[in-house]
């Protein structure tokens, strides 16, 4: 009988809050990922925490931070307008009190750059980008000559990571976080012909050094790494593209870099079965829904399949769900706020705050 509620519960038929206190054993990780919110909204996404995240049975929360924090250490590198260290306490205290993991995420390696917009590391320390001859366009458009994206920095530059672990460190320190999200999805620049370091590597064992010299700066300091896992897959042998997974062969970095690392499956429109191939491979794996609630209720079913029906080794390896989000945080509180205070509302709805709600339903 329990075994049936369980399973019931994790297809949305019943709420979360319904489970038994054993949740946490059976269904580790029941997570949000959204960025940080601005500075004047940190009361209200406090809130958010102590009465939505706390009342759905959420207990992991993945901040995007980036440049939104005041830096002691790299200044220059803070956006105008940051989180200060009593903001953090808050949202910190918020998680606490409430059983939620924190877990400050800054986008390490690609995404350093958005649109027709370099990001701050780049912006200040050009010397660190993989492909500083292209040049950012006006008008951002995909695709386009330079197959730009998003902007990479050289992971093989001799002064990067003495810029970038004294910000995940402060960060950390800041958090009292115990892991950390490095992000790391989507590199399409990696391992350049025309990078003077770089030139002629595999760019499977490029980013297989980075996540390594990442996880151990990290373990240093008996933290955890969690990244995204698309650059893990293979996007030819598995038909899911160079969005979703890799065509630019650092899928072979899967067998190179520690296991103790946490992968976040990403998959949006379909629940594609990668999250068993993670755990096949060795690694502790949560599935991530975005704005599709039917993907995302497929997503918990298969995770908990994966468990229960898995041998005790495997089975433990699947941890549970991380919602996304990529809107703002002001943008989401306002969505989901309509959302559950609209009577007429669509489960089925495609967006942020349907998913939220379908995936953590605090009511039948």
């Amino acid at each position: 009988m329990q075994r049936f509620i369980f399973l019931c519960c994790l297809s949305a038929i019943v709420p979360w809050k319904a489970l038994s206190d054993d949740l946490d054993a059976r269904f580790p990780v029941r997570g949000l990922s959204i960025a940080a919110p601005p500075v004047a909204q940190v009361e209200r996404f406090a809130k958010f925490i102590r009465h939505d995240l706390a009342a759905r049975r959420v207990n992991t929360l993945i901040l995007r931070v980036d440049f939104n924090f005041a830096y002691e250490t790299h200044p220059e590198l803070r956006d105008y307008r940051a989180l200060s260290r009593r903001d953090v306490q808050e949202l910190t205290r918020a998680c606490r009190d409430n059983g939620i993991r924190i877990i400050p995420q800054i986008n390490l390696l690609g995404h350093q750059s958005w649109a027709n917009r370099t990001g701050n590391l780049l912006r200040v320390y050009p010397d660190f980008d993989e492909t500083p001859w292209v040049k950012m366009p006006e008008k951002y458009a995909w695709p386009n000559p330079d197959g730009l994206y998003c902007k990479s920095y050289c992971p093989l530059h001799p002064k990067v990571h003495e810029v970038v672990f004294a910000l995940v460190d402060e960060l950390c320190d800041a958090f009292q976080a115990d892991a950390f999200h490095a992000g790391m999805d989507e590199v399409f620049y990696i391992g350049d012909d025309k990078c003077p370091r770089c030139s002629g590597k595999d760019k499977a064992e490029l980013f297989a050094g980075e996540v390594r010299r990442i996880r151990n700066h990290l373990a240093s300091k008996n933290r955890q790494l969690w990244i995204w896992g698309d650059r893990l897959l293979d996007g030819n042998l598995t038909g899911l593209g160079e969005w979703e997974a890799s065509l630019n062969n650092t899928h072979r970095a899967i067998d190179l870099i520690p296991k103790d690392i946490v992968i976040c499956d990403w998959h949006y429109e379909r629940a594609e079965p990668t999250a068993a191939y993670f755990a096949l491979k060795g690694f502790n794996v949560v599935s991530c829904p975005w704005k599709n609630p039917s993907s995302a209720v497929q997503q918990v079913r298969d995770i908990v399949r994966l468990r229960d029906q898995s041998n005790r080794v495997l089975g433990t390896r699947a941890l549970g769900v991380v919602q996304t989000v990529w809107s703002g945080a002001n943008s989401f509180l306002d969505a989901y706020q309509r959302f559950i205070d609209d009577p007429g509302r669509d489960p089925a709805e495609k967006s942020e705050a349907a998913c939220f709600v379908r995936t953590f339903a605090s009511e039948p």
